[in-house]
């Protein structure tokens, strides 16, 4: 997120205009906390979101706020960056990566008073796949699968032990692929099973795997485990969870880097993509980039600030 942050200003609450996606898993806490500080409003459909929020932002709205999870965030990420429409977000999903990410409150209270006055404006950075944006990250390969094993276990058996499972049986079915990087003027072609970018730079450690490093780096950044074997993979992992990032980074079988930009050849004219824990099928070669301060997203003051 940018350094650069402006002053909260007074606002009526009943003059910004609030869309709440109806099948958020936390619709009706939402409601009642939007309601509570006095919003103007409205409950959608997913597939009625995008066409009712483009219709309030080219009618120049200054502010508006999207109560849903990183889906719905990056729908309406998608449509204000690079305008002058601030966006404010009442988080309703299940993990919350982009709003725990920006210093915005999970608590839906104290997220409905931020958006109504009590924030400050900040630029924050978003990722972009052909013309697709996201917000945390994008993945190709078993990174997919980790993801969604790991969502399934965690119902039972909560993050830590799910993300070990998940990850013993994503080993168990790894596929390799040819991969072909592009970025900073050079080529390299890989044999891999994983391909990981992020906004922003992200973690290895097991089991914040993927998440955003605190006050990191900025840029996009590409992780790729190489070789064909799953024991080189298993003891990458293994390397990752003992010791951390910067020891997993040396070894033979990984490459890291923060770019601004760069474009990856799968060898087949379209592939499964991850995209903020949404798969999505998309034609290949995939051109990746950072929009540095795309949006201006409502956040809370820094602490000392309040």
């Amino acid at each position: 997120m940018s350094a650069t942050q402006t002053a909260p200003s007074p606002r009526s609450t009943s003059k910004l205009k609030a869309f709440l996606n109806s099948e958020c898993g936390n619709a009706e806490a939402a409601r009642d906390a939007l309601r509570k500080v006095g919003f103007d409003l409205e409950v959608v459909k997913p597939a009625q979101l995008e066409s009712r929020l483009k219709e309030v932002i080219d009618g120049g709205a200054k502010r508006i706020l999207v109560a849903g999870g990183d889906g719905t965030i990056a729908t309406a990420a998608s449509l204000v960056a690079k305008t002058g429409t601030e966006l404010a977000i009442l988080p309703g999903g299940t993990l919350n990566h982009f709003a725990r990410d920006h210093n915005i409150p999970t608590d839906l209270g104290k997220a409905a008073l931020l958006a109504g006055g009590e924030g400050v404006v900040a630029g924050a950075d978003i990722g972009y796949v052909n013309d697709c944006v996201f917000l945390n990250t994008s993945s190709i390969g078993a990174y997919v699968t980790f993801v969604r094993d790991r969502e399934d276990f965690e119902e039972r058996v909560g993050y830590t032990i799910a993300s070990v499972a998940a990850f013993i049986k994503t080993l168990a079915s790894l596929r390799n692929f040819t991969v072909t990087l592009e970025a900073e003027g050079g080529k390299k072609t890989y044999r891999s099973s994983l391909v990981f970018i992020g906004v922003g730079e992200r973690e290895l450690k097991m089991p914040a795997l993927g998440s955003r490093v605190k006050n990191g780096k900025r840029g996009l950044h590409v992780m790729i485990v190489r070789g064909r074997k799953r024991a080189r993979l298993f003891s990458l992992a293994l390397a990752a969870i003992a010791k951390g990032t910067k020891e997993a980074a040396h070894l033979p079988e990984f490459d890291d880097f923060l770019v601004d930009s760069c474009r990856i050849d799968l060898n087949r004219p379209s592939a499964l993509i991850g995209l903020d824990g949404e798969v999505k099928r998309m034609t290949t070669p995939l051109d990746f980039h950072v929009e540095r301060d795309a949006l201006r997203l409502v956040v809370a003051p820094p602490e000392g600030d309040e």
